[in-house]
């Protein structure tokens, strides 16, 4: 082209033009100037943001701490303990980590028990919250031991269902129930002789990015073993012999008691399900009087020191430390920000990573780290709704009213999170739209029922010493201090002693008002499938009329 030329229209363009500006040295300073600028604004708006998160979080840590409460996840893991001094370290407890799917516990657990369960109707029913309590149906439980053929790994396809619940018929049938029990009798003789230490301390691993995934074998394998306990236990009683019953009761008691020290809001909630199976046979060994005054005096001794209110708090505390340590951990863990992302009711489970798009992890990567404080004092402020009155374990009082009032108020602000995942994450409520325990009120509920199981078991078992050396019950429970139980014993939903009244044909009724707070007269609710209904109706400890 000749030098002196007329420049081309794509050189007179617009662009081209402010590309050479843009590239001369003056564009070039001038440029530099606005990223240093852009840059300086940055660094200050991410100053500004993790001084704001943080001095509000610390502040808020502080205040906690001066109140006695724990946030810091790592001081609640159990301290370890030497193997001669801990029952997890025995080798049955230890094979139920070895292989730890759901798949292997049932092989573990595969006999004659598992295959009758599933064609007894009454299988599950300890009395909790199948309606009011009766007898374990030990009839058909000999009639399904006897349908297994040797090998048969599919149950019978009937069901056995005999209602022959007197004590005639269930003492025919205990030795059958019995032998069909054997092959688990080493498990749980090593297991009681490991029940002597006084110490228990379950191999988890409590240093996982959160506590929602991390592995616990060992509740299947309890369950398994409290299930079959139970049984064995209400056999025994049938067949006459106490003392072997009240040792399956005492396992019992241990086994779910092994996993109180436990900073897991579920092991509190499981504990109190493995707990009321083991009332069950102190229930039938109380109505037909088989226990004798010294293992009266042993169970109500034991029972007495139960407090399911202090520890269902423990638990709920744990669950708020332990969120709060998985919001530490999300910014290191793509798994973990998928989660708190993504979690919904579609559930993140059946997604795998890479069907996940990645570019919302970089936004927590990127985010300052004062917001990740505010995660945390908002999940901590959601929290404490549930929590600000009306459950106080240090004076064993419950206000059920100022409970579902909280509840509804924070289940609402819970769902508006849920509901808009752009609204939670500009009022820093993600961690609490996912990770808040659900049905808060329900497991507050559940522990004050195992409390009153627990209560109304030590007062029957002492009414029953009563009975013994007077010969009739008494007529109020103040005559059974101090001879009887060592303190008294009240309602946590009223802070009242137990309604308790003598009946005509020799025995009592012992309950409590219950969630409603309202004294039905002792008369129990049913749901519609016909489970307890344990918003409704008393709490109620009775007896079958003879």
């Amino acid at each position: 082209m000749n030098p002196s030329s007329p420049p081309s229209t794509l050189e007179r363009s617009p662009l081209m033009r402010c590309l050479r500006w843009f590239f001369s040295p003056r564009g070039l300073r001038r440029l530099a100037i606005v990223l240093a600028w852009a840059a300086t604004l940055i660094a200050l708006f991410y100053a500004e943001e993790n001084w704001r998160g943080w001095r509000a979080w610390n502040k808020y840590r502080q205040e906690c701490e001066a109140r006695g409460v724990q946030l810091n996840y790592q001081t609640l893991w159990p301290k370890p303990v030497p193997d001669d001094q801990n029952f997890a370290a025995t080798p049955a407890v230890k094979s139920w980590f070895e292989n730890s799917g759901g798949a292997d516990c049932e092989k573990r657990w595969m006999d004659k028990f598992s295959l009758a369960s599933r064609r007894v109707p009454s299988a599950g029913a300890g009395g909790r919250l199948t309606g009011k309590r009766r007898f374990v149906d030990l009839v058909a439980w000999e009639e399904a031991f006897a349908a297994i053929q040797p090998g048969q790994t599919v149950p019978p396809r009937e069901e056995f269902a005999s209602n022959q619940l007197d004590r005639e018929s269930r003492a025919k049938a205990a030795p059958g129930v019995l032998a069909g029990l054997k092959t688990h009798e080493p498990v749980f003789e090593e297991l009681r002789a490991a029940s002597r230490r006084s110490v228990s301390r379950y191999p988890l691993q409590y240093d996982v990015e959160s506590p929602h995934v991390m592995s616990m074998p060992h509740t299947e394998n309890l369950w398994a073993a409290c299930r079959r306990l139970e049984l064995r236990a209400c056999a025994e009683l049938a067949a006459g012999q106490s003392e072997a019953a009240l040792e399956d009761v005492k396992l019992m008691l241990y086994l779910a008691d092994s996993v109180r020290g436990e900073p897991i809001v579920i092991s509190q909630w499981d504990r109190v399900s493995w707990f009321s199976r083991a009332v069950q046979p102190i229930w039938e060994g109380l109505t037909e009087h088989v226990w004798s005054q010294s293992q009266l005096q042993e169970l109500a001794t034991q029972l007495l020191r139960y407090d399911f209110l202090a520890d269902g708090r423990y638990g709920l505390d744990a669950e708020r430390a332990g969120a709060l340590w998985t919001i530490d951990c999300i910014a290191k863990s793509d798994q973990l920000g998928q989660m708190l992302l993504f979690s919904d009711e579609r559930s993140v489970s059946s997604m795998t990573l890479n069907q996940l798009t990645r570019w919302p992890i970089l936004i927590v990567r990127l985010m300052p780290s004062g917001w990740l404080a505010w995660e945390k004092l908002n999940y901590c402020r959601n929290f404490e709704i549930y929590l600000r009155s009306g459950f106080e374990p240090s004076h064993k009082r419950v206000s059920p009213a100022q409970i579902q009032a909280n509840a509804a108020e924070a289940d609402r602000l819970h769902r508006e999170n849920r509901r808009s995942h752009l609204r939670a994450a500009l009022g820093h409520s993600l961690a609490a739209a996912m990770l808040l325990p659900p049905h808060c009120e329900s497991l507050v509920r559940g522990f004050i029922f195992g409390q009153a199981i627990a209560d109304q078991a030590t007062l029957a078992c002492a009414l029953e010493q009563y009975r013994l050396a007077h010969g009739q019950f008494p007529e109020k429970l103040d005559a059974l201090r101090p001879q009887f139980i060592s303190q008294s014993v009240k309602d946590a939903l009223t802070g009242e002693p137990y309604k308790y009244r003598r009946t005509e044909d020799d025995r009592f009724v012992l309950y409590s008002a219950g969630w409603n707070e309202k004294d039905d007269g002792g008369t129990v609710a049913l749901q519609k499938d016909g489970n307890l209904d344990l918003k409704n109706g008393d709490w109620v400890w009775d007896y079958p009329k003879p």
